[in-house]
């Protein structure tokens, strides 16, 4: 079987809805279990609290989606309908059952929380990559197919880059997706962790983080002199566009005479991307 996404994600998704047709059933609870492609890791139990609630008043509205297996039913879509219903203390939930073969059922768990924007920056970036891996997608593709940008799609891809403690951080949220890039530009592992305390321990800003991170580039290219001239701002400019259009960074470092661009990329899979945009 390929592994490109045959059907298109239009016409997967418009198999989740639930039309007139279409019978709903009580299932219970106890015969059900989750996706195993769930990516989600982490339910805020804020979320699941509110949801609850509103089950105990109204009842579950929208019926979950599942597809029978070998014991009972998997969860394909509506698993926070179902984790609120046991909360609730339900014993059924409403339920219409579809057929779906593996890989619809993992790019359904992938897309739709990457959609509906359920997940952390960590669990999409992880997210990201089966997707990437599993259907041999280029980010340009995967960008297309989850209705972002390219540079968001690389933006994310970077923060699988980051050391394991980091991206804990930012999988809980202690440290925010706009730390985690700050951090990125960190070449040094045992700075990085510590600029990572930093933040947390002193509840820094995003910004507060990036003003450390430039002086502390300032200091690595010897360039310690307070009263160092400014760069000329179209060249600023210039980077910020090429930053944007290949998402990842760029400098730009002009000399008397000559100068040169720098490209930062962080895989093999990255550097054949960022070539492609440039031809």
């Amino acid at each position: 079987m390929s592994k490109r996404l045959g059907r298109g994600l239009d016409a997967l998704f418009t198999s989740l809805e639930v039309t007139y047709e279409e019978k709903v059933i009580q299932i219970k609870l106890n015969d059900l279990r989750p996706n195993p492609y769930q990516p989600r890791k982490e339910f805020e139990a804020e979320a699941i609290e509110e949801l609850k609630k509103s089950i105990e008043e109204h009842g579950v509205i929208q019926p979950i989606i599942v597809r029978k297996s070998i014991k009972g039913y998997e969860i394909i879509a509506g698993e926070r309908r179902f984790r609120a219903s046991k909360e609730a203390g339900l014993a059924t939930i409403p339920a219409v059952v579809k057929e779906f073969n593996e890989a619809q059922v993992m790019e359904i768990a992938l897309i739709e929380n990457l959609q509906r924007e359920d997940l952390n920056a960590m669990e999409i970036a992880v997210a990201y990559k089966k997707i990437l891996d599993k259907f041999e997608l280029t980010q340009e593709e995967l960008s297309e197919k989850v209705g972002k940008s390219r540079s968001h799609v690389a933006n994310f891809m970077r923060l699988l880059n980051l050391p394991d403690n980091v991206q804990n951080y930012v999988s809980r949220g202690t440290l925010s997706m706009g730390h985690a890039r700050a951090l990125l530009s960190v070449k040094e592992r045992k700075v990085m962790l510590q600029l990572a305390k930093k933040c947390i321990d002193e509840e820094l800003s995003v910004r507060q983080l990036e003003e450390i991170v430039q002086r502390l580039e300032h200091v690595s290219r010897g360039t310690k002199d307070k009263v160092k001239k400014k760069k000329d701002v179209h060249l600023t400019h210039i980077e910020e566009a090429l930053r944007d259009t290949l998402g990842t960074s760029v400098k730009i470092k002009k000399g008397e005479n000559k100068g040169k661009i720098e490209i930062e990329f962080f895989s093999d899979e990255d550097l054949e991307r960022i070539i492609k945009l440039l031809h």
